[in-house]
């Protein structure tokens, strides 16, 4: 069961959409909440989720700003930013904080679970022109970028080889299938590359990877 936080301060959008994910056999909303406010006293109280749908424009601050507090409490979860905002700035800042997804709230249903499901999976659907944007609005001090490198320094041959097809955009079964190993062997080194860099998603990893120059984003 893939456990949902839906933050929405428009509950003529968040309530529907509730009922909708709340009706598929592998999804269930336990969380709710309409403030950055409302969703830090949930996640204070100790809400495991696997996936946050979360909408930038919250009536008590920018919704982004809930990104890495939700990743913090909820390491191996996903943030699916499901927004009308068009603020391309704002959308890297959530980006580059951690949201492994971004969808406009006009998307379909359909649209929407598949997301949910191949976040859950572990998968990594930012565009990577939106990761490059987070990559101009991240840049670090010399201090931080040289931790960076040695963290980065500590990858294998072929985590930094799965950091590279990663930087394509493809599908866990379709970089089993380029490397030929199986697609639990890919989630394993992802989640290596994870806990060596310290990196919150795939996302993060990538924009660390490109920053040192192990991969390119076209």
């Amino acid at each position: 069961m893939i456990r949902l936080l839906l933050v929405d301060d428009h509950a003529s959008s968040r309530e529907p959409l509730a009922m909708l994910l709340d009706d598929e056999p592998d999804l269930s909303v336990i969380g709710r909440a309409e403030t950055l406010a409302g969703a830090r006293e949930l996640l204070a109280g100790g809400l495991q989720v696997d996936v946050t749908v979360l909408d930038l424009g919250l009536p008590d601050g920018p919704g982004e700003d809930l990104v890495s507090p939700l990743l913090a409490t909820n390491p191996r979860s996903a943030v699916l930013v499901l927004t009308s905002f068009s603020d391309r700035d704002r959308l890297a800042r959530a980006v580059g904080a951690g949201a492994a997804g971004v969808l406009n709230k006009s998307s379909e249903v359909a649209t929407i679970l598949d997301a949910i499901r191949r976040l859950h999976r572990g998968e990594r659907l930012v565009a990577p022109d939106e990761a490059a944007a987070a990559l101009r609005l991240t840049q670090t001090s010399g201090l931080d970028r040289q931790r960076e490198a040695d963290l980065l320094a500590s990858l294998t041959p072929r985590e930094r080889e799965i950091l590279e097809v990663l930087a394509e955009g493809l599908a866990d079964k379709e970089i089993a299938a380029r490397l030929s190993v199986s697609i639990a062997t890919v989630r394993t080194h992802v989640n290596a590359i994870l806990a060596k860099t310290g990196a919150r998603s795939r996302t993060q990893a990538l924009i660390l990877a490109v920053r040192h120059g192990i991969v390119r984003i076209e």
